[in-house]
């Protein structure tokens, strides 16, 4: 009974918040929302434009005999960084990290547990959201076949950033005032940033992401950390 109300019924609230936003978005805003113009703005002053019939994967920059853009080269690793297997690998990491530290299960599991809580809720509203993704953008990455609504990338980055800044201060580490906004604000903001720039999202997915990931590492930080 504690963890239904705790953590099952207010997630269970999360995916159906979450799922009539995204359906919202689509149903005022097409699938073609205006907010993606300022991508395509500032992907065209950069010099990248989609292939020529294909939104889906772009072709080089024009004129920029295949080097890459500064913005580019900067977005294109925390993209990665941010990807599925990679930050599986980083949560199992940091749930070693944490108990070697501290040898406390409850913190050692809480980078685990947040993007956990967070996956289920991703999974359950993009697939009753179902939003498109950008059309009509520079996109050098195949994207992933799930709906662009919330943004999975920016919400697991939040989350698991978010809980190691909690896990930081709980425990008094040195720095952790200094790395606590880095790390809630700083590394996952480059990542939703990444997101949008490279073509894979609105930026209204990575708004949905950021609050998704920062109320699960909220949760976790109620549920395991503060307790």
């Amino acid at each position: 009974m504690p963890l239904l109300r705790a953590v099952v019924l207010p997630g269970l609230g999360a995916i159906a918040v979450l799922a009539a936003a995204g359906r919202a978005m689509r149903l005022f805003g097409g699938d073609d929302p205006r907010e993606d113009r300022a991508v395509r703005a500032l992907q065209d002053a950069f010099g990248h434009r989609p292939a020529d019939g294909d939104v889906a994967v772009a072709s080089e920059p024009a004129d920029s005999g295949g080097r890459c853009d500064p913005v580019d080269r900067i977005t294109e690793p925390l993209s990665w960084y941010s990807g599925v297997p990679q930050t599986i690998a980083n949560g199992a990491i940091w749930c070693g990290v944490t108990w070697l530290l501290t040898r406390d299960p409850r913190s050692a599991v809480a980078p685990a547990a947040a993007l956990a809580l967070e996956t289920a809720c991703f999974v359950a509203s993009a697939a009753l959201t179902g939003r498109p993704r950008p059309e009509g953008v520079w996109r050098p990455e195949q994207p992933h076949a799930t709906s662009s609504f919330p943004s999975g990338h920016t919400a697991a980055a939040f989350a698991l950033h978010g809980t190691l800044a909690d896990l930081l201060e709980s425990h008094g580490a040195r720095g952790a005032r200094l790395l606590g906004p880095l790390l809630r604000y700083g590394i996952p903001g480059a990542i939703a940033f990444s997101r949008v720039y490279r073509g894979q999202h609105h930026i209204s997915d990575t708004v949905a992401g950021a609050t998704l990931g920062r109320w699960s590492a909220a949760v976790v930080r109620r549920q395991l950390i503060s307790s």
